[in-house]
């Protein structure tokens, strides 16, 4: 297997062709980020780190929504590769139902408790004030959301990756467009400051899923506009099988969420200043995450598809594959990201309106993210890409909850309140006591191949054979 890891043509060739639009439109989808976060620190600290904490609400619903969506992808790739369309389109069905309940759920809470949800995070009255501002109004964004995260991971599991990069520069134009011209009154729109960027937002969210779904309309599309008796028709062995699958991803991706929340909770209790900076942080996270999320989503169709249509020793090398390939880009953009941390910093305070406090942690903090970011990756390309292409979306979550929860969040609160550490030491306790352990003990799982665990009919049957073929 070693001569021929990284020999296969046909291998890059769909790697490329899958990794690549879907990491341009990951990047793209991060400039909303950008183009917030360098928008809205002209306006300050107090502004910055208020959007940062409102959107820690909408973070926390995309890691529920994500959660349902990639419990989905198994069923998506899998049963597009045994060319199950019925069972494609129950698992689209179900997805949907699930995922739009948590989005208005989110919505329906972020309207008429905004001053709850943003002081869970930072409890300084400015922050406050501006953050309600803000949240009451993104909050309309949530549905789109989801819609355009759903529709995309049918897209990407079906092997249509154009459109939704197409559609995703458009958006992101557009909401650039909106931004500039809602915050500070240009193009003749009215200056709406704070609130201009949430507007924004929800104008350039909502662009998304109906241009993408006007297209499919236009082509008649049968997934998307299957008749709702297909969409609905599965019967409860379908919503057990498919509940068991995905409430294990639906938990690991919701309570790391939670953890993530929980982190920032923890850095903004320490000083609104290191929210900004954080808010920084997650910026250039964001982008350089794009790369990552472009090839662990082809790692997830790649092997699923190999799963699902009985292909188990190709899945095993393209697994193999994907999990060397992830942590040496990190290498390669966590030196480029070491090298010109200055630069990328100083880009938030063309204005001057950021304080020193704020650039020096940010400064701090994105160099412990630079030296760390090839460990970092290996888990999510595991546990994403390959665990749950796979079939085995249990293991994941056990690994992700006991690094996060029983190790990392306690030691990160430990480090700041009752040892004291200075911030940028608590943020390296952060990333340090949840990545190695979880790492190793994903390459460890990889390994003994237990993640194999088709759902398809063929899939099952190829894994026997293999299983017998090796005794």
């Amino acid at each position: 297997m070693r001569k021929t890891l990284f020999s296969d043509k046909q291998f890059w060739r769909m790697l490329l062709t899958l990794a690549v639009p879907i990491a341009v439109q990951n990047l793209l989808t991060s400039s909303f980020t950008l183009v917030d976060t360098l928008m809205v620190g002209q306006l300050g600290d107090v502004s910055l780190a208020a959007v940062g904490m409102a959107g820690q609400w909408s973070w926390l619903l995309n890691m529920v929504v994500f959660g349902i969506c990639s419990g989905a992808s198994v069923f998506f790739a899998q049963f597009f590769g045994e060319g199950n369309k019925k069972g494609f389109i129950h698992a689209y069905g179900l997805a949907s139902v699930s995922g739009l309940f948590f989005a208005v759920l989110f919505m329906v809470v972020g309207f008429f408790a905004p001053r709850a949800v943003i002081s869970v995070f930072n409890r300084d009255p400015a922050v406050l004030h501006q953050g309600v501002r803000y949240l009451r109004i993104a909050v309309f964004s949530y549905p789109a959301i989801m819609m355009n995260m759903l529709i995309n991971m049918v897209l990407r599991s079906t092997k249509r990756v154009r459109l939704p990069m197409v559609v995703a520069i458009f958006t992101t134009v557009l909401n650039a467009f909106l931004d500039y011209g809602l915050i500070f009154g240009a193009f003749g729109l009215p200056c709406l400051g704070i609130r201009g960027a949430a507007f924004a937002t929800v104008i350039s969210a909502w662009s998304g899923p109906v241009i993408i779904l006007s297209v499919m309309a236009f082509t008649r599309d049968d997934i998307f506009f299957a008749p709702l008796k297909a969409l609905f028709g599965f019967d409860r062995d379908f919503v057990r099988n498919f509940a068991r699958r995905a409430f294990p991803v639906i938990m690991n991706e919701t309570l790391w969420g939670l953890g993530t929340v929980a982190y920032n909770a923890i850095f903004a209790n320490m000083g609104y200043e290191y929210s900004a900076a954080v808010s920084i942080l997650r910026t250039f996270e964001n982008i350089a995450f794009s790369f990552f999320v472009g090839m662990t989503n082809a790692a997830g169709v790649i092997v699923g598809q190999d799963i699902g249509r009985g292909g188990i020793r190709d899945g095993i090398r393209n697994a193999a594959r994907f999990m060397i390939i992830v942590p040496v880009t990190g290498l390669l953009i966590g030196a480029v990201v070491l090298l010109g941390r200055d630069s990328l910093i100083g880009i938030f305070n063309l204005g001057g309106t950021i304080s020193d406090k704020t650039l020096t942690a940010a400064r701090g903090i994105l160099l412990v993210y630079a030296i760390e970011l090839a460990v970092r990756n290996i888990p999510y390309v595991a546990i994403v890409g390959v665990f749950r292409a796979g079939g085995d979306t249990k293991k994941g979550m056990l690994y992700e909850m006991f690094s996060l929860w029983g190790i990392s969040v306690p030691m990160t609160f430990i480090a700041a309140f009752v040892l004291k550490l200075p911030f940028v030491a608590v943020f390296a306790c952060s990333y340090l006591c949840e990545d190695y352990l979880k790492a190793i003990l994903c390459i460890r799982h990889f390994k003994s191949r237990r993640w194999i665990k088709p759902v398809t009919e063929t899939g099952r049957a190829a894994l026997s054979t293999y299983l017998e073929e090796g005794k």
